[in-house]
């Protein structure tokens, strides 16, 4: 499995990029709790994508188990986010270099394959590449990080189903 991704080493920074969307007010918060607010994710707003249960509205709720997808960002939310696409349930990461190998970077991608709260549900793809003399060059990643990862997000998302369930 590959991935595309620009050649160009340099790092970005997030740093300011909450405080872009103001009001006169302060720091912009959305009215998450409202009921009728229409949003692109249909009425309900952006609860609907999360409560977990089947939505009879249309646009609302999500394409891929909500606590699988709650549990993905939840967990690797160390990783810079790429891109996600709730509806589709794929989730790119963007190079991490973890700060005791700086000499080794890893990109990671999640795939939600269904609405059921199942591992057959959940797959995660880990890249992995060497900094070498010529630059970075792709390496094997064990198989046993993506399944640490794999592992990891099933149980956070029974965690928040059986919080959601309230047991």
């Amino acid at each position: 499995m590959g991935f595309l991704a620009a050649c160009g080493g340099e790092d970005i920074s997030y740093e300011g990029v909450e405080d872009t969307i103001k009001t006169p007010q302060g720091r912009f918060e959305p009215d998450i709790d409202d009921p009728d607010r229409e949003t692109i994710f249909g009425s309900g707003g952006i609860n609907s994508l999360w409560s977990g249960e089947e939505s009879d509205r249309p646009g609302g709720g999500l394409g891929v188990n909500a606590f699988l997808w709650r549990a993905s960002l939840d967990t690797l939310a160390f990783l810079p986010p790429l891109s996600a696409d709730p509806f589709g349930g794929v989730i790119i990461y963007d190079w991490y270099r973890p700060p005791e190998s700086p000499q080794e970077r890893l990109k990671v991608a999640v795939y939600i394959l269904d609405t059921r709260l199942t591992a057959s549900a959940l797959r995660v793809a880990v890249n992995r590449q060497v900094q070498g003399a010529d630059g970075w060059q792709d390496a094997v990643a064990s198989e046993d990080t993506a399944t640490a990862l794999e592992n990891a997000i099933l149980t956070q998302a029974r965690l928040l189903r059986i919080a959601w369930l309230g047991e």
